[in-house]
C-alpha cells in the first residue's frame, strides 16, 4: 500500500474486509441524505465502501426488489428516486 493512505473497512455490517468499492448505497439498499444544502449528487448523499463481495451481495438485493415488478403500482418509486 502506498505512503499516506489508509486501509477502509467495508462498511457492511458484521463484515472486518477492506473496502475497495466507493458507493452511495446504505447496507440497507437506499440513498442516505447528508443533511446539507447540495448541488449535486455526489454532494447529496453520503458515501460508503464495501468489499467486492459485499457490494455484489448489495446490489443482487437491489436489483431483486426492483424487478419484482408483479408487486409494483404506479405509486412505488424506485429505491434511488430523490
Amino acid at each position: 500500500m502506498p505512503a499516506g493512505l489508509c486501509m477502509v473497512k467495508c462498511d457492511f455490517p458484521q463484515c472486518s474486509s477492506e473496502g475497495s468499492v466507493v458507493s452511495r448505497l446504505s447496507p440497507k439498499g437506499f440513498l442516505v441524505a447528508t443533511g446539507n444544502k447540495a448541488y449535486s449528487f455526489r454532494e447529496a448523499y453520503k458515501r460508503f465502501t464495501y468489499c467486492d463481495k459485499c457490494h455484489d451481495e448489495l446490489m443482487k438485493s437491489v436489483w431483486n426488489r426492483v424487478r419484482e415488478a408483479e408487486e409494483k403500482g404506479d405509486d412505488h418509486v424506485a429505491p434511488t428516486a430523490i
